[in-house]
This record gives C-alpha cells, sequence and structure tokens, in this order.
C-alpha cells in the first residue's frame, strides 16, 4: 500500500500544479490586448496542451486514491469531507475546460480580476485537504 499511496501524491502534486498554472493562463489571456493574436494564440495553445496533460493525471490520482481508500477501508468524517472537496477539485477541473473552450470561441468571458479570485480556489482546497489528511479533526 505504500507504494500506491506513493503514486497518488505523486499524482496529486501533479494535477494541483496543473489546476494552480492553467488559471493563471487564463488571466494573462483576459488580459491579452485586442488585436493581440499571436500572444492569445500562443497562450491558447499553452494552455490547450496543459489541459489535455493534466486531465490523465488527475484520472490517475483519483484511481490512486480509490485504491487507497478501498484498501485501507471506509473510516471517518474527514474522509467523506476530503471526497467531497476532491468532488469539487474535479468539478473546477472540468469547469477550467469549458472557461478554455471559451476562450478558444469567443474570446475572455470575464475580466482578468475574476480569474485571479478563480485561480485561488484549488489553493483554498489544498489547505483543507492537507489538514483533513494530516491531523483527521473527526
Amino acid at each position: 500500500m505504500l507504494w500506491i499511496k506513493a503514486f497518488h501524491i505523486v499524482f496529486v502534486v501533479s494535477w494541483f500544479a496543473g489546476l494552480f498554472y492553467l488559471p493563471r493562463i487564463f488571466v494573462n489571456l483576459a488580459m491579452v490586448p485586442e488585436g493581440s493574436s499571436a500572444e492569445r494564440d500562443r497562450l491558447l495553445l499553452m494552455a490547450k496542451k496543459l489541459y489535455r496533460f493534466v486531465t490523465p493525471i488527475a484520472a490517475l490520482a483519483i484511481g490512486f486514491g480509490f485504491w487507497l481508500w478501498f484498501g485501507y477501508g471506509f473510516g471517518g468524517g474527514w474522509l467523506h469531507a476530503k471526497t467531497a472537496l476532491v468532488a469539487g477539485l474535479v468539478v473546477y477541473h472540468l469547469w477550467c475546460g469549458r472557461l478554455l473552450a471559451g476562450f478558444g470561441q469567443t474570446g475572455a468571458q470575464r475580466s482578468h480580476v475574476w480569474f485571479r479570485f478563480f485561480n485561488e480556489i484549488p489553493v483554498l482546497a489544498l489547505v483543507a485537504i492537507c489538514i483533513l489528511v494530516v491531523v483527521k479533526p473527526f
């Protein structure tokens, strides 16, 4: 089970790297001046490649997490809270995909300030998940 836990941690860290960086690209896309198509196209290409790269990593992180869950058993309210937060991160990940598709079709639909706040959601989730896993408050 320690190998499974190690792989789970590796894929979670990798997934979070993508969740931290992709919305940051959205901030930059929202700030691209009108008519600067080369910059916009380059940022869109980066975002699309990152999203395609991070999506299977997210699936692996979740898969190894389920493996751990079933291997160690179903116990504690902290695990249910963590699972709810992970489900929220999956929704966030899919939302990023929809936002990315929107950038490709119509450009920025929201301001760079909105994307700056949007960018902080995974940070808050990571802090909460780490506290739940390490402290197990309930």
